[in-house]
């Protein structure tokens, strides 16, 4: 992780926390549209895909922010 400020930090994800928000969002959307009402494990487990999956996805396309890149 690199000595960036608080702020600076925040600045960098608030981008990419926004749009894990959305996709979580639109996924949950989705599976419900297609398949009916989710349980609620089946809605966390949905949004634990997105929470651990974006940060790979977005390194390896090169979008990744410099905090999230690996020393």
């Amino acid at each position: 992780m690199s000595s960036a400020s608080t702020g600076e930090k925040v600045r960098q994800l608030a981008p990419h926390w926004a749009v894990m928000f959305v996709v979580m969002l639109a996924l949950i959307a989705g599976v419900e549209n297609l398949y009916g009402a989710l349980a609620l494990w089946q809605s966390l487990l949905l949004v634990l895909l997105v929470a651990f999956g974006y940060p790979p996805v977005v390194r390896r396309l090169g979008v990744a922010p410099d905090v999230w890149e690996r020393q």
